[in-house]
C-alpha cells in the first residue's frame, strides 16, 4: 500500500526561534544520510506513482498541515479589508504601463475590449478561487485546492508556476515604479538604470531603485499583515482618487477623432493585447491566500473577491477609454502613458499628479503580492515539497517572515535585470496555466466525491473532461496557426459546448457546496478553462520556451528533493491517517 496524504501529526510543533540548521531544510529520513538518499534515488519511480496518484484531506489542510508552522496566523481581516487588498494587489502597473504598450503596438484603441476579454476570464477565476477559498481557507490558495483536487504532482507543477508569477509580477511592478518614479523627476527611465553592454538585449538595464523599492516593502510586509492592511487601505484610497482625478481631468481633453482607427489591428491584435493584459488582473489571488486570516471566510471572502474584481474590471475600461481619447494611439507613450499623455494636452502639472498615484498603486501592489506569496511558499513548505524552514511563522508577528524574505531576495534579483516586456509575457503564461488548472480542480470537485460516484460517471467526467480540454487546446491552436481561417472554429467551439453540455446533463453532481458556490456550473468553469486556453494561444513563442525552461527546473528539482521530502513526509503521517488516492475522490463533508 502506498502513502496516502498528510492527515496524521496533529501536535503542533512550537519553535522557541527560527534557526538554520540541516534539519530546518532537509528533516526527512532520505536527507539523513548519503546511504539513505542513494535509497531514495532508486526508488524515485515508485515513490512518483504514489505521488502523482496521492491527494490531500481537506481536514489535513485545514488543521494538521497549518500546525506544521508553529504558530498560526493571526485572524484580524474582514471583507472590507479584502476589497482594499483586491483592489491594492491589482491596480498597479498593468494599467499605467502595460495600456500603452498594448494600444501603441498591438490593438490601438480596441485597448478597452482586450480589457473587457481579460476581465471576463478574471472574473470566471474569481468565482472558481471563491469557491474554494471559503471551503479551504487556508494560506496555500490554489496549491491547496489543486493538492486536495488533483493531487500532490499536480499540486507542485502549479506551486512552481504560482511562486514565478508571483516573483515575475512583483520584479514587473518594481521596473515599472522606476518608470514612473523618472517621469515624476523629469527623466527617461533608463536615466536611472544602469547599461551593461556585456549583457544580452532585455536583461542588460540594471534597476537599483527596484532593489531598493522591494527591499522596503519586504520590512513592512514581514512586520504586520493588519498594519500591511491599514497602510494599505489608506494608499489605496489616495490611489483610487487619483483613478478619479485621471478620468474627470483627461476626459476634459478627449477628442472623439482619436477612436476613428478603432478597429485598425483587427480581432487578433484584440485578443493578442488581452493575452499580455492579463498581467493587471494578476494579484486577485493573493486575496485567497488570506482566507486563513479572514475572522468569517464565507462572508468576507465572497465580498471581498468579487467585489474588488468588479471595480477593478470598470476602472480599467474607464482608463483605457480616457487614454486613447486624450491622445492618437500612435503617439501613446510605452513607459508612462498617462503622464506623458496629459503633458500632451498641455496639462504639465497634472503629470505630477498621476505620477504620484501611479507609484502609490505599484506600492500597493507590491506590498499586497508580498504578503500573498509568502504565505503561498509557507503552504508548500508545509508539505515539505520545499524546505519547511520556510513554513516558520514568527511568534511575536505572526507572519511568515523566511517565505517574505526569500520571496523578496528572488524578486528583486529578477527586478534588477529584466526588461518589463520579457516578464509580462512570462507571468501571462503562468498565471493562465494556473487559473485553467483551479478551473479543472472545482469540475473535480463537484462531480466526483468516493463513494458517492458511480465508476460510469467517473469515466463520463473524465471522458467530457478531456473534450472540454482538447477542443480549448485546438481551437486555441487554431488561432494561432491561422491567420483569416475559420472553418475549424465549426468544429472546436461546437465539441466544447456539446461536451460541456454532456458533463451538464450526463453526470449528476456529487456535491454541492456548503456555503458558498460558483453559479451556472459546470458553464463557468468549463468556460474559464475555454478562455485561459484561448488567451494562451496568443502569447509569443519565446515566452513558452522559457516558460518550458523553468518547468524543466521544477522537475529536476522534484525528481531529487521534493518528491523525496514530500514522500516520507506523507509516510510518516500515514500511521494516522487513511490512504487517499486520486482514484478515490475526496469525501463530501471536509474528509470526514
Amino acid at each position: 500500500m502506498g502513502v496516502g496524504s498528510e492527515g496524521g501529526a496533529t501536535t503542533a510543533v512550537k519553535r522557541r526561534g527560527c534557526s538554520c540548521t540541516k534539519d530546518d531544510f532537509f528533516p526527512e529520513e532520505s536527507f539523513k544520510s548519503w546511504a539513505n538518499y542513494g535509497r531514495a534515488l532508486r526508488e524515485t519511480g515508485k515513490r512518483l506513482r504514489d505521488r502523482v496518484t496521492a491527494r490531500s484531506l481537506e481536514q489535513s489542510e485545514l488543521h494538521e498541515v497549518r500546525l506544521r508552522s508553529g504558530h498560526d496566523m493571526k485572524k484580524n481581516l474582514t471583507w472590507w479589508d479584502l476589497i482594499w487588498f483586491g483592489i491594492g494587489a491589482v491596480i498597479g502597473s498593468g494599467i499605467f504601463v502595460l495600456t500603452g504598450q498594448e494600444a501603441r503596438e498591438d490593438v490601438g484603441p480596441a485597448v478597452v475590449l482586450s480589457y473587457v476579454v481579460s476581465g471576463i476570464s478574471a472574473m470566471l477565476s474569481v468565482f472558481c478561487y471563491t469557491e474554494f477559498a471559503v471551503e479551504i481557507p487556508v494560506a496555500g490558495g490554489s496549491f491547496a485546492y489543486l493538492r486536495v483536487e488533483l493531487g500532490d504532482f499536480m499540486a507542485f507543477i502549479a506551486a512552481g508556476n504560482i511562486l514565478l508569477e508571483y516573483v515575475i509580477g512583483g520584479a514587473a511592478v518594481a521596473r515599472s515604479w522606476t518608470s514612473y518614479f523618472s517621469t515624476l523627476l523629469n527623466h527617461e527611465a533608463n536615466d536611472f538604470r544602469i547599461h551593461a553592454t556585456a549583457l544580452a538585449d532585455g536583461y542588460n538595464r540594471l534597476d537599483p531603485i527596484a532593489v531598493v523599492v522591494i527591499c522596503i516593502i519586504c520590512l513592512v510586509a514581514a512586520l504586520s499583515t493588519k498594519g500591511t492592511s491599514r497602510f494599505n487601505y489608506l494608499a489605496s484610497i489616495v490611489h483610487v482618487a487619483v483613478i478619479f482625478f485621471i478620468i474627470i481631468a483627461g476626459l476634459t481633453k478627449a477628442k472623439v477623432s482619436n477612436y476613428d482607427q478603432f478597429f485598425h489591428f483587427g480581432a487578433r491584435g484584440i485578443f493578442k493585447a488581452s493575452a499580455v493584459l492579463f498581467f493587471a488582473y494578476v494579484g486577485f489571488d493573493a486575496v485567497s491566500t488570506m482566507a486563513e486570516e479572514t475572522k468569517n471566510p464565507a462572508k468576507d471572502i465572497p465580498i471581498g473577491l468579487v467585489g474588488s474584481m468588479t471595480i477593478t474590471t470598470l476602472a480599467y475600461c474607464i482608463l483605457a477609454v480616457t487614454l486613447c481619447l486624450m491622445q492618437p494611439y500612435g503617439q501613446i507613450d510605452v513607459d508612462a502613458p498617462f503622464s506623458v499623455a496629459f503633458k500632451a494636452v498641455g496639462m504639465n502639472w497634472a503629470t505630477y499628479i498621476v505620477a504620484f498615484g501611479a507609484l502609490k498603486g505599484m506600492t500597493t501592489v507590491l506590498l499586497v503580492s508580498a504578503v500573498g506569496q509568502a504565505r503561498y511558499l509557507t503552504h508548500i513548505a508545509r508539505t515539505h515539497m520545499v524546505p519547511p524552514w520556510l513554513a516558520h511563522v514568527n511568534s511575536r508577528t505572526g507572519t511568515p517572515i523566511n517565505a517574505t524574505v526569500v520571496m523578496l531576495v528572488a524578486t528583486a534579483i529578477i527586478a534588477f535585470f529584466t526588461d518589463l516586456g520579457i516578464l509580462a509575457n512570462l507571468l501571462s503564461i503562468s498565471t493562465l496555466f494556473i487559473f485553467m488548472l483551479v478551473a479543472v480542480a472545482l469540475i473535480v470537485r463537484r462531480y466526483y466525491v468516493s463513494g458517492e460516484t458511480s465508476e460510469a460517471n467517473r469515466s463520463k467526467l473524465v471522458v467530457f473532461l478531456l473534450l472540454i480540454l482538447g477542443s480549448s487546446i485546438a481551437t486555441a491552436s487554431y488561432w494561432a496557426a491561422s491567420e483569416k481561417g475559420w472553418v475549424g472554429y465549426l468544429v472546436t467551439v461546437p465539441v466544447w459546448f456539446l461536451s460541456t453540455a454532456g458533463l451538464w446533463w450526463f453526470v449528476p453532481q456529487a456535491r454541492a457546496p456548503r456555503l458558498w458556490g460558483v453559479p451556472l456550473v459546470p458553464w463557468l468553469p468549463s468556460a474559464s478553462i475555454a478562455i485561459n486556453i484561448f488567451l494562451l494561444g496568443s502569447i509569443d513563442g519565446r515566452s513558452y520556451m522559457r516558460f518550458g525552461i523553468w518547468t524543466g527546473l521544477l522537475l529536476i528539482y522534484y525528481f531529487f528533493f521534493g518528491l523525496h521530502a514530500s514522500y516520507d513526509t506523507a509516510k510518516a503521517a500515514e500511521v494516522a491517517a487513511p490512504v487517499k488516492r486520486l482514484e478515490e475522490g475526496s469525501p463530501a463533508n471536509n474528509g470526514q
